[in-house]
């Protein structure tokens, strides 16, 4: 009897045991499943590879900048038209973000998933920039021009940037489309260095010659990422040569005046301070921009245009601020204070040679404590150009 009891209770507990586990089995498979339909509810991971052009200077990035000058607590009113009107088709999401204009799985099809006018903005968020008008913020650039292409590094990824030019006699007055632009790259660079420091963090900067056009255009450029299908588009509208820009970029664009004198003094008092007219026999030419600005600093582009008949070969550009200005940061030029208050900017060994009639450019990044003047005076090789 006693065994009999011993071998009743053994199988009672075991009964037990594999009802316990049974019932262990069936929770562990509805945990499962509650995690695999949480797991396919997830949303994807979101790319964080983002960046855009500051030079020259992508429409978002432009119509950022402005807005920012032209807001107040830290909000975005800008005072260009286009840049306004873009705000007013599409929200002020596109200018928060503008380093982001992207499709995330492009894979190197852009001519087929992109449709004609939309490549400036091909989704939805950016779409207003796809808005065909000649008074978006312009760069200034120089037919043939050897420049540093600048980049923001926001989230940066391994691949290879494309950067296009608008054919000769294409219309700006219409959607930009893919036979606007000239049918291979003028330049084209993979993985280039995060070298650079702009006002909004880390740049790729890398060098590049302009194509030798003239008037309006527009630069387009894709990065292609190599480690996922992500791409990246800019259009930056430039202007080649000298000729009136509406809206430069960096530039004060003074509207007209809202209350002409219309009775002017017969006899004005003359200008105390004039102005000094251009030399013809200068031998060379500077233009000064500043392309960007803010409380305590401010990013420059200077092009040394050579005038003479014969080459350049080794350059200094000397010059002096107008007070409390400290280089922080300088590309395709090395910039050394001088004792007496001006500084010096050389060439680097690769843009030593100005060709006559050609032009270098180099840009540099200032810190300053006060509100002084721009550089008014220029020498090269101890030679005073035109500005």
């Amino acid at each position: 009897m006693t065994g009999q009891r011993v071998g009743f209770a053994h199988r009672e507990f075991m009964e037990r045991e594999d009802m316990n586990i049974k019932r262990k089995l069936r929770l562990l498979a509805v945990l499962t499943g509650v995690l695999s339909l949480f797991v396919v509810l997830l949303p994807a991971a979101p790319a964080f590879a983002h960046g855009g052009l500051t030079y020259p200077a992508t429409r978002t990035y432009a119509c950022y900048v402005n807005g920012i000058e032209g807001g107040q607590g830290g909000d975005l009113d800008p005072t260009n038209p286009a840049c306004a009107d873009a705000i007013a088709v599409g929200g002020k999401t596109a200018l928060w973000n503008w380093f982001g204009n992207l499709i995330s799985d492009a894979g190197g099809r852009h001519r087929e998933i992109i449709a004609d006018g939309d490549l400036c903005g091909p989704s939805e968020t950016f779409d207003a920039y796809n808005m065909a008008r000649t008074d978006w913020p312009t760069t200034r650039v120089q037919p043939g021009a050897n420049v540093t292409i600048r980049y923001n590094a926001w989230a940066p990824h391994p691949g290879t940037w494309y950067q296009y030019v608008t054919r000769d006699g294409w219309n700006p007055n219409e959607p930009l489309g893919w036979d606007d632009l000239e049918p291979a790259p003028f330049d084209q660079v993979t993985n280039p260095p995060i070298n650079g420091s702009g006002p909004y963090g880390a740049e790729y900067t890398w060098p590049a010659t302009l194509p030798n056009k003239q008037g309006r255009h527009i630069i387009y450029s894709i990065w292609q990422r190599s480690d996922s299908a992500e791409a990246f588009y800019n259009c930056s509208d430039v202007y080649f040569g000298s000729g009136n820009i509406e809206y430069e970029f960096g530039v004060d664009n003074p509207g007209p005046d809202p209350d002409p004198d219309p009775d002017p003094d017969p006899d004005p008092d003359p200008d105390p301070d004039p102005d000094p007219d251009p030399d013809p026999n200068a031998s060379c030419t500077v233009d000064y921009a500043i392309v960007s600005e803010w409380n305590n600093g401010y990013v420059a582009d200077v092009t040394i245009t050579n005038n003479g008949g014969s080459a350049i070969q080794g350059w200094t550009l000397n010059w002096s601020f107008g007070g409390g200005e400290q280089v922080t940061n300088a590309w395709n030029a090395n910039i050394t204070p001088n004792g007496d208050g001006s500084v010096d900017a050389d060439n680097h060994g690769w843009n030593a040679t100005i060709a006559a009639g050609q032009s270098v450019n180099f840009g540099f990044q200032v810190s300053r404590t006060g509100d002084g003047p721009d550089p008014a005076a220029f020498s090269l090789n101890g030679s005073t150009c035109n500005t």
